[in-house]
């Protein structure tokens, strides 16, 4: 007992960033996961704590931060939506990768809807300049059916999502209306209630379970045939396919505000808007759809003064092949920070208490806390932007991979440190 309190009088009396790393060390022994963490004073630019912070960790969400700053540096205030040009009566577009059509009800994008159903001219939709696969390399193939998979694309519908609705009845409404046709009930019972769509089609099959749902958002399989009908179903007009080559001086349609997106992928980690950003990076710095593009771009001509060249693969984070380091994190928030006004980035940031992945954290304080979570299964990520009591900002990485803790466990870790450098600073 004596050793025990003597050690507790010893750890209090230690400076906060000790205090810090012996929480770290503790927590890798009894979590048995590998943690990188990285603090650095803003006003004076010293590095507070640096624990593993050039080790290599899979950031998860994390990875949107790469994907936030490329955009903020290469798109401009507005989406840019759509490429045109007129060819005798005919209108030949070309989409441009913007997520924000008919994307639920969270943006309104009716501008563009509009300028396609009023054109006077025929509609004729190319896909030629979209170049990726639908899925990225390092996602899960067992994902494809789940919301947070949608595929890519280059003029997005619905967020690529069918949106089932089961009513009160039993009956199932879905939208768009045209995916009812390829909908089936299966005899079997599953645990949960859920609607499956087969690998290679888009035809659906529901099961009954224990656990009820009122709604299912399932991934539609892209095709570009596919595309010219939803926007002929939803325009009321003929929409046909093209395949033919843009003149160099093709006009661009925009559409909604930029910042709009990235509020939507930071605070609510929607992977679907975050790979769409990368898709209008490279159709901004090219001609071409290919994340491939922005992520070379980027690395060359943005992001070339990171400390340690970031394995970067998509947009979302969806990867497992991505890989970056802490103090690369932080070098990046600074990037962003010097970029974007604060008033303008924080409320674009998960905050604690207040939105996003941290609404629930720290409720009792005023807002100190914004970056952006990032998790995997036996992965946890956050970083961003820390507040002192003091009102000192500190800029911070922390990443934890391949724990085998639940990861409530290794979030309240992060959530110690957090109050330990907030309160003591």
């Amino acid at each position: 007992m004596r050793i025990f309190l003597l050690t507790l009088v010893v750890f209090a009396g230690c400076s906060p960033a000790l205090r810090v790393k012996k929480e770290i060390q503790i927590s890798e022994r009894q979590l048995k996961n590998n943690v990188g963490f990285y603090l650095l004073d803003f006003s004076n630019h010293k590095v507070l704590v640096d624990y593993h912070g050039a080790h290599y960790y899979l950031p998860a969400s994390n990875d949107k931060v790469l994907t936030l700053y490329t955009s903020l540096k290469t798109l401009g205030d507005s989406v840019s939506s759509l490429k045109y040009y007129q060819a005798g009566d005919s209108l030949i577009f070309q989409g441009m990768g913007d997520p924000s059509f008919l994307y639920s009800n969270t943006f309104n994008n009716g501008r563009v809807y509009t300028f396609l159903r009023n054109y006077s001219s025929r509609l004729f939709f190319s896909s030629s300049n979209f170049q990726a696969e639908r899925l990225g390399a390092g996602w899960a193939w067992d994902d494809y059916n789940d919301y947070y998979s949608a595929e890519r694309s280059s003029f997005p519908l619905y967020g690529n999502l069918i949106h089932i609705v089961k009513n009160s009845t039993g009956n199932f409404t879905s939208i768009p209306s045209r995916f009812s046709a390829d909908f089936s009930l299966s005899s079997e019972t599953h645990v949960n209630e859920e609607i499956i769509r087969d690998v290679d089609s888009n035809h659906l099959v529901y099961f009954n379970g224990k656990r009820k749902s009122d709604e299912f958002y399932i991934p539609f399989r892209t095709a570009s045939d596919l595309t010219a009908d939803l926007l002929s179903d939803t325009l009321h007009r003929t929409v046909e396919e093209v395949n033919k080559p843009f003149p160099a001086k093709a006009s661009i349609l925009k559409s909604i505000p930029s910042d709009s997106l990235y509020k939507v992928m930071m605070q609510e980690s929607d992977n679907f808007i975050a790979e769409q950003l990368l898709l209008q990076c490279a159709a901004t710095v090219s001609d071409t759809l290919k994340p491939e593009i922005a992520i070379r771009y980027s690395l060359k001509n943005i992001l070339a003064d990171l400390p340690d060249t970031p394995r970067w693969v998509d947009g979302s984070g969806l990867s497992r092949y991505n890989l970056i380091t802490p103090r690369t994190m932080v070098a990046l928030w600074e990037k962003i920070y010097r970029t974007v006004p604060q008033d303008r980035l924080f409320p674009l940031l998960v905050t604690n208490g207040k939105a996003g992945t941290l609404k629930n954290w720290f409720k009792g304080y005023e807002s100190f806390l914004f970056g952006k979570t990032g998790s995997f299964s036996n992965n946890q990520s956050l970083s961003g932007f820390l507040i002192t009591r003091k009102k000192k900002l500190f800029i911070f990485s922390f990443m934890s991979n391949n724990f085998v803790a639940p990861g409530r466990e290794v979030r309240a870790i992060m959530e110690k440190i957090i109050k330990e450098i907030h309160d003591n600073y």
